[in-house]
């Protein structure tokens, strides 16, 4: 998650937010609301954060792949978040999303033309609807960050092709990293997939760097892009592709989160957490 530059602090969601014990060590934008700026330069791991990156993204993934189980017709996504919070908290681990930018929730749920930042809510999900799960925890001083795009009921065939769609193109975007490999061509490759299949890409959000801090540089656009940069050992950072049925134009709610399809067509996600090693790259985020 990242987000949008419309977004200012000033605008901050007003809704009670869930607690977190005092003994769990907390990111330093837990009671501000405010992250820190990014630091101009994009920061290479040390062996000792890269393991404790591999921890956040295994409990990341776990709590990913609870998500996905909850996932049934009549339950809203309050109940979704709040299940996900006690979890992660029962990890020792803090819930990343929670104060954000005054975010309210500890975790993302976008539904249908949803393109992003769904706040949970008392909806509860309907036949054939889709959901995205955006979760990241911050553990032991790093973040891991992953989301996934999951079928309620029996969703269409069309709504099926999307989410595979988005699905296959973060994979092929993924397969193309390694030492030496241009930011940009992560865009291309996610382009030209999403387009061959007949889907539109999101230019609303990008991926980012992540570790010590939620987002930092690089940016990784997921459309095509004259980024600069390459690929080196020990850089960490997040694709997260969002495809569309119709338009890729998002609009944004008056809760100043909420980034919906300016069509209402349906949109889907899925994410990574990556790590660039000597000789190609690990998924952090990875549920095997």
């Amino acid at each position: 998650m990242i987000v949008p530059n419309s977004l200012a602090l000033g605008d901050k969601v007003q809704q009670e937010r869930r607690s977190v014990p005092a003994h769990i060590l907390h990111p330093n934008y837990a009671k501000t609301g405010e992250p820190p700026a990014w630091s101009a330069s994009i920061d290479i791991k040390t062996p000792e954060e890269i393991e404790k990156m591999r921890e956040a993204g295994r409990l990341a993934r776990k709590m990913l792949d609870i998500g996905g189980q909850l996932v049934k017709v009549g339950i809203t996504t309050d109940e979704i978040d709040r299940i996900l919070h006690e979890e992660i908290v029962q990890h020792n681990a803090y819930p990343s999303t929670l104060n954000y930018m005054g975010f309210p929730k500890s975790v993302c749920t976008s539904v249908n033309n949803v393109i992003a930042h769904g706040i949970p809510d008392s909806r509860p999900l309907q036949d054939g609807d889709i959901i995205n799960i955006d979760i990241t925890v911050f553990l032991n001083g790093v973040h891991g960050d992953n989301s996934a795009t999951f079928y309620v009921g029996n969703v269409d065939q069309k709504g099926r092709e999307l989410v595979e769609a988005t699905k296959r193109s973060l994979d092929l975007a993924v397969d193309i990293c390694k030492p030496g490999t241009p930011f940009q061509e992560i865009g291309r490759v996610i382009c030209d997939y999403a387009e061959s299949k007949g889907f539109s890409v999101s230019t609303e959000l990008s991926g980012h760097g992540i570790g010590r801090e939620f987002h930092s540089l690089p940016l990784i656009l997921h459309h095509r892009n004259h980024e600069e940069g390459v690929m080196q050992p020990g850089m960490t950072f997040t694709i997260e592709p969002i495809l569309c049925q119709g338009t890729a134009v998002g609009m944004t709610w008056p809760d100043r989160w909420t980034i919906v399809t300016a069509d209402a067509g349906r949109s889907a996600q899925f994410e990574h957490t990556l790590l660039i090693t000597q000789d190609g790259v690990e998924i952090l985020t990875r549920n095997d």
